[in-house]
């Protein structure tokens, strides 16, 4: 299928996959915009293609429930990553009690010489995961490596930064 035809039956079946997307995000309207939009760009970037197995509707509300569990999944795991985050932090805070501003200015600043230490790799996992809110999957495909490379440079960077950290920390 060409890049017309393709617009054209995403066109023709734009009111019915917006309604079924609304279905699969609970009546979230704004949910299902971003949704539909993700699902759209897609097909339109060659990362969901059409195979002529169903038709192309079928294919379509299959590619949009995909797309819809996707966002589901990652706003889980956004939730259950802010709720460890809030506990570390609360945690965090318990013990920096009494700290100046000048000893968690030099606690961030050990934290970014730690993190320069890293392999290049190994920074950049953390970076995507952390900074640009991307799964391990997600990661590995911006990098460039396979899944099980990425997660490897993740735990990697992760023990480093706990072994130098603590080494600096053993220095003070």
């Amino acid at each position: 299928m060409d890049d017309i035809e393709l617009r054209a039956q995403l066109e023709k079946h734009h009111t019915a996959s917006y309604g079924w997307a609304l279905s699969c995000c609970s009546q979230n309207r704004t949910e299902a915009k971003d949704v539909l939009q993700t699902a759209y760009l897609k097909i339109l970037e060659g990362r969901a293609r059409f195979g002529g197995k169903s038709t192309f509707r079928t294919w379509l509300f299959s590619v949009i429930r995909n797309t819809a569990a996707d966002e589901r999944r990652r706003h889980w795991l956004r939730r259950l990553g802010l709720a460890k985050f809030a506990e570390e932090k609360e945690i965090e805070s318990s013990l920096k009690e009494g700290k100046s501003d000048d000893e968690q200015q030099e606690v961030t600043k050990a934290f970014k010489a730690a993190l320069k230490e890293l392999p290049r790799r190994q920074q950049e996992v953390l970076h995507l995961v952390f900074y640009q809110d991307m799964t391990l999957e997600e990661a590995s495909e911006a990098m460039e490596v396979s899944i099980g490379s990425a997660r490897t440079h993740y735990e990697r960077a992760k023990l480093n930064l706990r072994k130098y950290l603590d080494a600096q920390g053993d220095e003070t």
